[in-house]
């Protein structure tokens, strides 16, 4: 038997022989340490694993730090494994809720029955940069789940307890720092020391747990006020309290007892109450001058649903809608605009055929009728259906997509003429209170079941484009986030348990031996804590049915 291994190292391209059994972080060295920064993590057959990983045969392996997006996922489960330890340690009896990102950070709410005061920030501070300076390992653990269930109902943990039984897993892994059991989603840095900034500051009525910045580590992210947002999530935090659905393990002990539906149409009568008030603001507007409703949100948000169940609301209110979207103005593909990557930058405000969209806007708005286009995804060109348009006398013209906000878009419109919303999948459900969904995994899934079944993209393509589509949000959409007059939450408390039987048969599709690989395993071991939810409980109007089909409404 071969006493040496073979790595091949796709960070440097070389080929190097290690001791067989030898760990990634032993291997990392041996490859010669390629990144500009510590590693976090590593891709091995293209498969995520912790640096404490062993590799028994000839592997390819990629290395990742904090400028990479997985790199970035385990450095903060790392900092929040030690932010819980910190807390636990200051206030033993007290329960940390770690929320949803917001304002380039993280916030968190300590529940201890008093007020959070500005020493005990500091105290948890000084502890958690104890526990960094003296390098402790994270201790990676696997047992029987009814073990880890009662484990954590010991430690006062009964949310991550009902999520590991309701999950339906056998085994149960977890990370132990100095005796503090924990259970992260997705795998952690070696030991403590890997931690080399954050900051804790009073957020509102929490805390705000910060970060390096993505592109310089060295810096810790700028505190970006985000109230709008902020309140919007609160917003479902609240009626998920009203509910008692803070975690996944609730969505999934209230499906065994057969409530699904019933928490199908809370969601989705929620929305369409917020969908009112928001119809409810634009007629009242209306009077003052308001024409146009801009519509804008990141990828598969739900723009689309949203804008056709708006204008529902809208004639309710007396007044007729008119739709145009942003997509079908997209140029010819071969015409789109190039990233520095030179890939085609279909995020970019130029991948709009700005000059047509503002002749036909100036068209329509001096009460002419115009020819509507339509942009073929498949052909990647614009056709035309024979559909015409002209606003009426109690018209409102509402445009739809990712650049709606944006001032140039309409420059030569007069504010007082306009109204604008902001859609996004604000997830406010979390797997437990110290494991939160990423907004971003939300709409991936949506984007991958839609690309899938209406545009004729594999998860492979989906995945290979979602860094240049998330590149694209920071630059051209979350800038202008903050500039609505109204906020939409597209997310659903059940929507992950209904997607689930979607997007599994689509992501086994990417092959082990692609890049994307990673990816799609990473969201099929996350969906896999989700109960399913039957896609017949779903009404024809609702929002997921612009992603599954069979909905009420034409797309």
């Amino acid at each position: 038997m071969s006493e040496s291994i073979t790595i091949f190292c796709k960070n440097n391209h070389t080929y190097t022989e290690v001791p067989i059994g030898s760990s990634l972080l032993e291997i990392y060295e041996a490859v010669g340490a390629p990144l500009a920064f510590k590693p976090m993590n590593a891709q091995v057959n293209n498969r995520t694993e912790a640096l404490a990983y062993r590799c028994w045969m000839s592997k390819d392996v990629e290395f990742f730090d904090y400028t990479r997006q997985s790199g970035l996922r385990t450095y903060v489960r790392s900092l929040c494994h030690i932010f819980s330890k910190a807390v636990h340690d200051i206030l033993p009896t007290a329960t940390l809720n770690l929320e949803h990102p917001i304002s380039k950070g993280y916030y968190c709410v300590i529940h201890n029955g008093k007020c959070m005061t500005q020493e005990t920030i500091d105290k948890i501070r000084q502890r958690m940069q104890e526990i960094i300076d003296a390098d402790l390992p994270f201790e990676h653990r696997y047992i029987r789940t009814p073990d880890a269930a009662e484990m954590f109902r010991q430690q006062k943990m009964p949310d991550k307890a009902r999520l590991v039984e309701t999950a339906g897993l056998p085994y149960t892994p977890y990370y132990e720092l100095e005796g503090y059991a924990n259970f992260f989603y997705g795998c952690l840095t070696p030991s403590t020391g890997y931690i080399h900034l954050f900051d804790l500051v009073p957020y509102f009525d929490g805390i705000l747990l910060r970060v390096p910045q993505k592109t310089n580590p060295t810096e810790l992210e700028p505190v970006i006020r985000q109230d709008k947002m902020f309140a919007a999530y609160k917003e479902h935090l609240t009626l998920q309290r009203t509910v008692e659905m803070d975690n996944v393990g609730d969505l999934n002990l209230a499906i065994a007892k057969g409530a699904s539906r019933e928490v199908i149409m809370v969601s989705e009568a929620v929305q369409e109450k917020q969908i009112a008030r928001i119809a409810h603001e634009i007629a009242e507007g209306y009077a003052e001058g308001v024409r146009i409703v801009l519509i804008s949100g990141p990828s598969s948000s739900g723009k689309t649903t949203f804008t056709k169940r708006l204008g529902i609301q809208l004639i309710t209110n007396l007044i007729h809608p008119v739709s145009i979207s942003l997509d079908d103005y997209f140029l010819n593909r071969v015409d789109t605009p190039k990233d520095e990557y030179g890939e085609y930058d279909f995020e970019s405000l130029y991948a709009l055929d700005l000059p047509y969209f503002n002749s036909d806007l100036q068209k329509l708005l001096r009460g002419e009728e115009i020819d509507l286009p339509t942009f073929n995804f498949e052909t990647g060109t614009r056709i035309y259906k024979g559909q015409k348009l002209r606003l009426r006398e109690n018209s409102v013209l509402t445009i739809e997509g990712i650049h709606a906000l944006n001032p140039e878009l309409t420059a030569f419109i007069d504010e007082k003429y306009k109204y604008r919303v902001y859609v996004s999948a604000l997830t406010s459900i979390s797997l437990d209170n110290h494991n939160w969904i990423p907004t971003t995994d939300n709409r991936l899934l949506r984007r991958i079941i839609r690309d899938y079944r209406f545009r004729g993209y594999s998860a492979k393509d989906t995945i290979s484009r979602w860094p240049s589509v998330r590149r694209g949000e920071d630059k051209w959409i979350f800038p202008y986030q903050e500039n609505a007059d109204a906020m939409f939450n597209s997310a659903m408390l059940y929507e992950l348990g209904a997607l689930r039987k979607f997007a599994e048969p689509i992501l086994l599709e990417v092959r082990e031996s692609d890049c994307e690989n990673a990816e799609a395993h990473r969201l099929l071991r996350f969906l896999r804590y989700f109960n399913y939810i039957p896609e017949e409980d779903l009404p024809g109007t609702s929002l997921l049915r612009e992603f599954l089909g069979g909905g009420s409404f034409k797309y």
